[in-house]
């Protein structure tokens, strides 16, 4: 049987459910469905800003939770919670407060599904230390599939040093832009992005990335990753960011020195 997982949202008269246009046969318009709580073998997937999810990665996401069932919890994030197919990798974050070969176990979960991993393993007080000092914590934290309930409370701390070294991820685009693949491009300008979200004490998440890439860059998000923006006029404004950027980091630094 082919299970779809969509979202209660609440309407003005009566509450409803999402699911995808693209979606087997037999969710035709107007076919009468059972609804219940997602509830699998004992496990409730706790799903943060997540609408629906493709079956198949509800599948894939129930394996990985049973085999790294040891950990204190698992949480699946990353492009692969996006709508289709397209993603590169499936990134998950262990919370374990044991030491973990985190390679070992990404060769392990290859060998079973055949896919690409990307496992950051770290204990709950160092991933919020994380989340207050990164970026790019915060934006991959801000959709997930979560295999126990968690919460994050976390207050933004500048580390001018620690924002520089992410930054100077964001620079290989300026320098080799014809060289680069549509993905590899889009990785670094929502790098930039969210560190330019970051220093003006914003909010950050998938789609305020995507906005704030149309708003300071001048290209939609879809185009970056199909690589088919215009060169000239993208790198105008992708240095101006970029440069900007650097300055106002180099200046906290030097005053964070004095």
């Amino acid at each position: 049987m082919v299970n779809l997982v969509g979202k209660i949202s609440k309407g003005t008269v009566m509450d409803q459910v999402y699911i995808p246009k693209e979606r087997p046969i037999g969710f035709e318009p107007g076919t009468y469905v059972e609804i219940r709580p997602l509830v699998e073998e004992g496990i409730k997937y706790i799903y943060y800003d997540i609408k629906n999810l493709e079956s198949i990665k509800v599948t894939v996401i129930k394996k990985i939770f049973s085999e790294v069932d040891f950990v204190d919890n698992v949480v699946v994030t990353g492009s692969f919670l996006e709508r289709g197919f397209a993603f590169n990798d499936i990134d998950i974050i262990l919370i374990y407060n044991k030491k973990l070969d985190t390679k070992k176990l990404e060769k392990h979960l290859n060998r079973i599904f055949g896919l690409v991993f990307h496992i950051i393993a770290a204990d709950y007080q160092t991933l919020l230390k994380g989340m207050e000092t990164d970026p790019l914590y915060q934006a991959m934290l801000s959709r997930y599939v979560a295999k126990k309930r968690i919460i994050f409370k976390y207050k933004n701390k500048i580390n001018y040093k620690l924002l520089d070294l992410h930054l100077i991820k964001s620079k290989p685009l300026i320098d080799n832009f014809g060289y680069l693949a549509g993905s590899q491009k889009y990785g670094m300008v929502r790098n930039l992005i969210a560190i330019f979200l970051f220093l003006n004490k914003r909010k950050i998440s998938n789609e305020i990335i995507d906005y704030n890439i149309k708003k300071l860059l001048k290209t939609d998000s879809a185009n970056i990753k199909q690589n088919i923006i215009d060169k000239i006029e993208f790198l105008k404004e992708y240095k101006r960011l970029y440069n900007n950027l650097f300055d106002e980091i180099l200046e906290g630094i030097k005053n964070g020195s004095k």
